[in-house]
């Protein structure tokens, strides 16, 4: 089993917030940022994982998915 590209996507937005401080979020700005990134903005709102589908912050389950993704990273680096 290997991640999808969407799945990849998902993973790079996840690993852009800062688990110091649930009063930071992050913006992908519909007009200039990468299609794959809007796209993964959007599944992870609908996943319930961000507040908002452009973003927003994290939910309870985002961040510990946002957790996870994070050191996964860590650990490949």
């Amino acid at each position: 089993m290997t991640f999808t590209k969407d799945q990849i996507a998902e993973l790079n937005l996840l690993t852009l917030f800062n688990l110091h401080s649930t009063q930071e979020g992050i913006k992908v700005h519909g007009h200039s940022a990468d299609l794959d990134a809007v796209d993964a903005a959007q599944r992870l709102f609908d996943k319930g994982l961000t507040t908002q589908k452009d973003g927003g912050y994290l939910t309870q389950l985002g961040i510990e998915a946002a957790e996870h993704a994070q050191r996964v990273l860590s650990i490949l680096k």
